[in-house]
């Protein structure tokens, strides 16, 4: 590519997580950008230091050791721009995702429609609904103002009324909201977002106007009836909370300012990378992103002409793991462990890990529970992510995962795994994809950053993609059906460019894989059967071009949904095989 388009040369990338903190680099390399390395540090957010931007100097110090380059100066701030000497970078984006849930009220006009909206639009960061306001709510407006005075709200979010329509209704909303803010002191006093009708906005100012810490407007989430858009909102919502953060918790202003107002909450960047990429591919199927984070999962999916974003404080791995046990329970969770592990010995490892979320697994036994965990958080996750993706996309069975290419997925519990086959397992029973599908593990989380780094460059996240920094786990063909344990359902075969073939006979309720290695390419025959459905139809094969990965080719013939044995000697039996045939040891 001519280097003539690339504008800026270096570019530093920080990411403040709940547990740790790690700065990127970015640099052109022979007319390329490419991913030079990445420093990691504890993020500092918590007791005793409570600054996040000391985290990040000590992640840009490591950063420093291992590229042999000055970026901080004396005083232990960031040198922009690149000096004549070699030292410093040219620009710095920062993700954030540090920092408690926000606690946030959601008010629409009709519970199905606007008020559901402005759900949808608050689970798009790290929120907390703690309360919901509709013409249908059957209390009085001093209970209204009760709930509101005992949640203290940092947000509300406010959606209702077609562009145009009526707006008394909005106002009758309206009124226990500034009331209940006039009683709250000064500077308790919410944020408020305002995506309704939009000719409300001079009677929403009066309303409460002053009785916010700040009032923000976005274009109507919901235009009219039967349309929703909450893109732009999304965009406003992401720096109102970076604003909140701001009074929450030290040092996000030095950052910001360090940023030069590039930084973005972590989750609103992936998602931005994840519409980005399903313009790019141009699919029939969807594309879906997962990480997995101490302050939450986050699960975006792009589609041919809407994309979701879904942010799981609930289903984190960090402080907030043992309210895990409000959507699961104990032995649900040892279901998906190798090891017969005790639900006594489970609840202490929850307990120590909310404590110490840094901890990574220093046994066979914490490998086991932490990976089983993950597990049944990411599986939840899922189920809940899946009931806001979109009515019309391509599927095999409409109650199970929707077809999706590729799958791309990062966070401390994939990178925390010693293998990619440990990985790509519990993406196989987290996500359980369906048909056929590339698996790309994102082990240095460069997603969000280049989420960040499109608002600086845009030329830098496609030239990163591209250069091989994320891992290709291979191509995983998940069969749809049911049969007996050890039944034939599909028989492959896979043609290498130099000729040579290999063959499987795939057995319900097993794993099996062919090698094919990254950036090699080869020609997959299917034939399936039993009725069984990869995506050409129930009882269909079809030949189909396929690319390697660290773990070649993968067939998944489990079944979907995923049943696991009853007989616990049994299931983990089958579990310690399918991660051996894995490499998962």
């Amino acid at each position: 590519m001519p280097s003539s388009i690339i504008t800026s040369n270096s570019l530093l990338a920080i990411d403040v997580g709940a547990a740790n903190t790690r700065a990127v680099l970015f640099d052109v390399i022979e007319g390329e950008y490419r991913f030079i390395a990445s420093g990691i540090a504890p993020s500092t957010a918590e007791a005793p230091i409570k600054d996040v931007a000391e985290g990040a100097r000590n992640a840009v110090a490591n950063l420093q050791k291992i590229v042999g380059k000055t970026l901080l100066d004396s005083s232990r701030g960031i040198i922009t721009p690149t000096q004549a000497n070699g030292s410093g970078v040219d620009a710095l984006v920062i993700t954030l995702s540090a920092g408690p849930t926000v606690k946030t009220v959601v008010v629409g006009l009709l519970k199905d429609v606007s008020l559901d909206s402005a759900r949808r639009l608050t689970e798009t960061t790290y929120t907390r609904i703690m309360d919901s306001m509709s013409l249908s709510d059957q209390r009085k407006p001093d209970q209204q103002i009760d709930s509101l005075m005992r949640v203290r709200p940092e947000l509300v979010v406010i959606a209702g009324g077609t562009d145009g329509g009526a707006s008394r209704s909005i106002q009758k909303l309206l009124e226990p909201i500034g009331l209940a803010s006039f009683l709250m002191p000064e500077e308790k006093r919410p944020t408020v977002l305002f995506a309704g009708n939009q000719k409300m906005e001079e009677e929403v100012k009066t309303l409460v106007g002053s009785l916010s810490t700040s009032l923000h407007f976005s274009p109507n989430i919901r235009p009219s009836l039967e349309t929703e858009d909450i893109d732009p909102a999304e965009r406003e919502l992401a720096r109102m909370i970076i604003n909140i953060r701001k009074r929450q918790i030290k040092g996000v202003d030095l950052l910001d300012l360090w940023s030069g107002g590039h930084m973005l909450p972590t989750a609103y960047a992936t998602g931005r990378m994840v519409r980005f990429l399903s313009k790019v591919y141009g699919s029939q199927k969807g594309i879906l992103s997962v990480d997995m984070g101490a302050s939450a999962t986050v699960i975006a999916g792009g589609f041919k002409n809407k994309s979701t974003l879904k942010v799981l404080p609930q289903f984190s791995l960090g402080q907030n793991l043992v309210g895990l046990l409000n959507y699961t329970t104990l032995d649900n969770i040892l279901e998906w462990s190798s090891l017969d592990i005790s639900s006594g010995v489970l609840l202490d490892y929850l307990h120590q890990k909310s404590l110490y979320p840094a901890t990574i697994a220093a046994t066979q036994e914490d490998l086991a529970i932490s990976q089983a965990i993950a597990r049944e958080a990411l599986y939840l996750a899922m189920q809940t992510a899946k009931k806001d993706f979109p009515q019309n996309i391509a599927n095999i069975k409409p109650n199970l995962t929707p077809l999706f290419e590729p799958i791309l997925a990062g966070g401390g519990a994939l990178s925390d795994a010693s293998r990619p086959g440990q990985s790509l397992l519990l993406l196989l029973d987290g996500i359980q994809p369906v048909g056929i599908t590339t698996i790309i593990l994102d082990q240095n989380n460069l997603l969000p950053l280049l989420g960040v780094a499109a608002s600086q460059n845009n030329i830098l996240p496609v030239q990163v993609l591209e250069s091989g920094a994320f891992l290709s786990v291979g191509t995983v063909v998940s069969p749809v059906v049911s049969a007996r344990y050890g039944t034939s359902i599909l028989k492959a075969k896979l043609s290498y460019e130099n000729g040579a073939e290999a063959n499987i006979d795939l057995k319900f309720g097993s794993i099996e894989t062919l090698p094919l290695a990254n950036g090699e390419t080869g020609k997959l025959t299917i034939q399936v059967l039993r009725g069984a459905d990869v995506g050409f139809g129930p009882g269909r094969g079809g030949t189909i071009p396929v690319s390697g990965g660290a773990l070649g080719v993968v067939f998944d013939g489990r079944g979907r949904p995923l049943d696991l044995p009853d007989d616990p000697v049994r299931r983990r039996e089958l579990i310690k095989k399918w991660n051996w045939t894995l490499g998962g040891g």
